[in-house]
């Protein structure tokens, strides 16, 4: 009590404040240590739960996003290598052939930017806020334009490019503060592109696999998010293709699921040997080096009014 009577000082106001400063600081730290033990495997949801007055689905939806959304940097090597690209067509929806300068944002290790620098003419900005993929960003394209940065703190200036494009990323924004991010950086009729890469579960074995993965854990996305003021002329398109894998890229894919990452170690080692277990037995894939994985390429673009 005494702690608090100091803090509180003579009430009112200043006294609001300051509470105010020390809870939201003490906040942070509980964060920081939180996302310490689940990295480093050293407590379960239910422990840290408790530790905090909370049920372990309370202390799990309240903080595993969080960890989850800055947990590539712990596998960025096997993001490059197990995660897909995009389909061309879907690149050239997203971006408008009149676009001079695009940004891509939480850009990862570069799987939208490549294609994106590719495009003649284009200059390509990529912001990523995670060291791990940055190397991994620079590496891969080094022609681009890269920066430490967020979608909700953009370090570029007003009106710098004609389009910003979100490969695989947009659910792990806070919307409410990156929509008027984007618009600041954005020219006047800029766009605005979204696009996830889904397994189509419509073929047998892919159906299989996300079951095995949903033994674990369920990850719901929404792939066709509203997009509100000041943007306008929401379209979507799906695009429909197949990218050709092998065994070790498809166990790569799955590593690289940030929901795989920040398991413990004992949970996660039962999920890549389910895994490998279907990819020994399962009649279309068995004895298969070189597997074809079906994709929906999902995609929102919008106009910035």
């Amino acid at each position: 009590m005494e702690i608090v009577e100091e803090i509180e000082g003579s009430g009112g106001l200043g006294g609001v404040a300051r509470m105010t400063e020390v809870i939201a600081a003490l906040e942070t730290r509980r964060t920081e240590l939180i996302e310490q033990l689940r990295s480093q495997r050293l407590a379960s949801w239910e422990e840290i739960g408790q530790a905090c007055g909370m049920t372990r689905q309370g202390a799990s939806r309240r903080w595993s996003q969080q960890a989850q959304a800055t947990s590539f940097g712990d596998a960025a090597a096997a993001y490059r290598r197990g995660r897909p690209p995009y389909p061309s067509s879907a690149v050239d929806w997203l971006v408008p052939s009149t676009a001079k300068s695009v940004l891509d944002l939480g850009a990862g290790t570069g799987k939208l930017t490549q294609l994106l620098a590719a495009r003649e003419g284009l200059a390509v900005t990529a912001v990523e806020p995670l060291p791990a993929m940055r190397e991994e960003l620079v590496a891969t394209v080094p022609s681009a334009d890269v920066r430490d940065g967020s979608a909700e703190t953009i370090p570029l200036g007003n009106k710098a490019v004609d389009a910003v494009v979100v490969a695989q990323a947009w659910h792990w924004f806070d919307a409410a503060t990156a929509l008027p991010e984007i618009a600041r950086v954005l020219t006047p009729g800029g766009t605005l592109g979204l696009v996830w890469n889904i397994r189509d579960h419509r073929v047998p074995w892919v159906a299989e696999l996300d079951r095995v993965l949903h033994r674990h854990t369920r990850q719901e996305i929404d792939t066709a998010p509203s997009i509100g003021t000041p943007f306008h002329e929401v379209e979507r398109l799906d695009v429909r293709w197949e990218h050709a894998l092998t065994r070790p890229e498809l166990l790569d894919l799955v590593a690289s699921r940030s929901y795989v990452i920040t398991m413990a170690a004992k949970d996660r080692d039962e999920l890549m040997h389910q895994v490998g277990e279907l990819l020994d037995s399962h009649l279309d894939l068995r004895g298969r080096k070189n597997l074809t994985m079906p994709y929906i390429t999902r995609c929102t673009r919008a106009r910035l009014s």
